[in-house]
């Protein structure tokens, strides 16, 4: 993919399954011949198909072309931003905290510095399989739990109501989670699972942290995950 949008718009398509370019330009702030030439790469890639006055999800072939992109270029985009961000997140971090980790391309940064931190008691909740499958990279000490479920693909993380009941049996002290966008008081996302893991684990923790770089302020998901009050700080790059 040439971009991070061009991720969103796929997401965005598979709540919506079928969009106006109209009603695209407008949910991603962008021109209309922006939107076009991103249509016309999905086109090119067989992941869409144009229909009568917008576009839509291939029904026959989407899924292998998703996967087919990797995960890391969404690691990558915006590097830095989320290197610092996850060095502000690191410092609200302290002896004996049982963490949850989301699976955001912004947390990821924050677990990749908790591979060489020097705590001597800490515990990791993830439903990351990025962050799962690196596990072997932390502390032997660290106490390392992998949740359970349903994997998305998009999300690259397992959800749905196993990982829930999962959750169920466990206590976390600080949750270090991202979004889609912040707007208007709300966090949102385009994922209907994604948002209910979210609103459970941030019910269940006394401290929560949303990492968010700036292109996440003043733009909305499909699903309200809660209120920017339900979080002690706001860590951004601005």
């Amino acid at each position: 993919m040439k971009n991070l949008r061009t991720y969103e718009i796929i997401d965005y398509l598979k709540q919506k399954k079928y969009c106006s370019v109209e009603e695209l330009t407008s949910h991603f702030h962008v021109s209309n011949a922006t939107m076009y030439r991103d249509i016309a790469d999905l086109a090119a890639r067989n992941i869409i198909k144009k229909v009568h006055g917008g576009i839509a999800l291939q029904e026959r072939g989407t899924e292998a072309k998703i996967q087919s992109s990797p995960f890391q270029e969404r690691i990558d985009w915006n590097r830095h931003k989320k290197e610092l961000i996850a060095e502000k997140a690191l410092s609200r971090i302290v002896e004996n905290d049982i963490l949850f980790l989301d699976s955001s391309t912004t947390v990821y940064y924050l677990a990749k510095r908790l591979e060489t931190s020097s705590f001597s008691n800490l515990t990791i909740i993830t439903n990351s399989v990025t962050i799962i499958q690196n596990f072997h990279n932390f502390p032997s000490h660290y106490v390392r739990i992998g949740l359970g479920g349903s994997f998305d693909i998009q999300m690259n993380c397992f959800l749905g109501q196993a990982t829930l009941r999962e959750l169920e049996y466990l206590e976390v002290s600080k949750a270090f989670v991202s979004s889609y966008g912040i707007a208007d008081d709300k966090i949102t996302t385009n994922h209907e699972y994604h948002a209910g893991l979210l609103m459970k684990v941030l019910e269940r923790s006394p401290q929560n942290y949303l990492l968010a770089d700036k292109s996440k302020f003043d733009r909305t998901g499909l699903f309200k995950i809660c209120s920017v009050k339900v979080f002690n700080e706001i860590l951004t790059d601005s």
